[in-house]
């Protein structure tokens, strides 16, 4: 957030340098200095009325006053700063980036106003236009916990597996204690290939772990499910949902346990036991929807894979498998649409590009169907990837990282 000394500082200096172009003689610069002055006493009086408001949780009273702030110095990077970071706490997200996009340009060299900006990408889970802002916050403060911690967490959710590492790794001395810290960079560290960093985060997070507590009995049961350990993961898993039967994302984790298990019956059941604890999460239908698909109901797997997207649209999984659906199904329009959504949402995907390569020569547009094969084998032949990816197996939702309150 701008400190108000800076904002209104800032307008002083354009209403002095507005008279000085003007040329106007001694009275005309005078009266020019005065209107300033009176200029700048209204707009600190307004913004700190605004930053007083803000404080007490009156969102209304703050964006009434800092609008009086602007409109006695337009040029106040700390209201347009503060109008952001209102609307950031209504979740406006659009609104907050257009008033933090106005604020950098009047204070470029700001980083809290761009450690909002990539905070406002961060909540609307648009981690890859988040990482721009974030690493100019952590290039000019290298020592920013939060904002090295968020970058991290968005190269991780791109699946920039090296880098989320690199940057995480600083933050050992001041975030070892904390298990979700040591989870993300335990999982990036293995996607990565990365095993002195690997065993050293699961060693640490066992060592800290609180004993037994039911949050850290699914941490590591994640931690066990992302290298594959089943048994291990079922055995934390059950030992959380023991301890509490209500805990958010537990049920979750444990269907797709038993899915891998080929244990279907129990996987539904941990499913539906997590709609009914967390029936906004759009994660326990569409893993819903992909068990259905395996069972051959795909009138259910439909059905839970648009409830998902309904709850949530940045869903490439759900979209990817409906429109597996609809290509069995001879249904090639919306077959299309589907993947298309799914592309949208990720665009690295060769199994993505694979499918919609499938969709278009049943359209009958070879041409570019043959363009969608050729982006998919060079994603496969990137040394990047060791394996076919297979979107409904191989993704592990993550809600309990993205929930976390940044």
């Amino acid at each position: 957030m701008v400190a108000v000394g800076l904002a209104v500082h800032d307008g002083l200096r354009a209403y002095a340098e507005s008279g000085k172009r003007a040329g106007g003689g001694a009275d005309e610069q005078a009266a020019v200095a005065q209107d300033c002055k009176k200029q700048s006493f209204d707009a600190k009086a307004q913004f700190e009325k605004g930053q007083k408001a803000l404080q007490n949780g009156d969102l209304d009273a703050a964006e009434a006053a800092f609008q009086r702030a602007l409109a006695a110095d337009p040029r106040s990077a700390g209201a347009y700063s503060n109008l952001g970071v209102i609307a950031m706490r209504r979740k406006d997200w659009d609104h907050a980036m257009a008033m933090l996009q106005k604020a950098e340009k009047l204070a470029p060299k700001e980083a809290g106003i761009r450690l909002n900006m990539g905070l406002v990408e961060y909540r609307r889970g648009n981690y890859a236009a988040a990482i721009s802002p974030l690493s100019s916050v952590v290039r000019d403060m290298p020592d920013s916990q939060q904002a090295r911690y968020l970058l991290g967490l968005c190269n991780y959710f791109t699946e920039r597996y090296g880098q989320a590492v690199t940057i995480l790794e600083p933050l050992w001395s001041q975030m070892s204690r904390d298990v979700m810290y040591l989870y993300v960079l335990d999982i990036a560290a293995h996607s990565a290939g990365r095993s002195d960093v690997e065993e050293k985060a699961l060693a640490r997070m066992i060592d800290v772990g609180g004993g037994n507590a039911p949050e850290f009995h699914l941490i590591l049961g994640k931690a066990y499910l992302y290298r594959r350990q089943l048994n291990e993961a079922l055995s934390e898993l059950n030992l959380a949902s023991s301890a509490d039967p209500n805990l958010p994302f537990v049920h979750l984790n444990l269907g797709i346990v038993h899915m891998r298990l080929n244990q279907n019956e129990l996987a539904e059941a941990e499913f539906l036991k997590g709609v009914a604890i967390e029936p906004e999460l759009a994660d326990n239908y569409e893993q819903l929807g992909i068990l259905s698909l395996h069972l051959q109901r795909e009138a259910d797997a439909e059905r839970y894979l648009k409830e998902a997207i309904r709850r949530d649209s940045r869903m490439p999984t759900s979209h990817f498998v409906l429109a597996k659906i609809y290509l069995q199904q001879q249904r090639f329009q919306q077959a299309l649409g589907e993947i298309d959504s799914a592309l949208r949402l990720a665009p690295d995907s060769q199994s993505v590009h694979y499918l919609r390569g499938r969709i278009l020569m049943r359209l009958g547009r070879r041409e570019e169907a043959d363009a969608e094969f050729a982006a998919a084998q060079k994603i496969l032949g990137s040394v990047l990837k060791k394996e076919v990816e297979n979107p409904e197996e191989d993704r592990i939702p993550s809600p309990e990282l993205t929930r976390q309150p940044q």
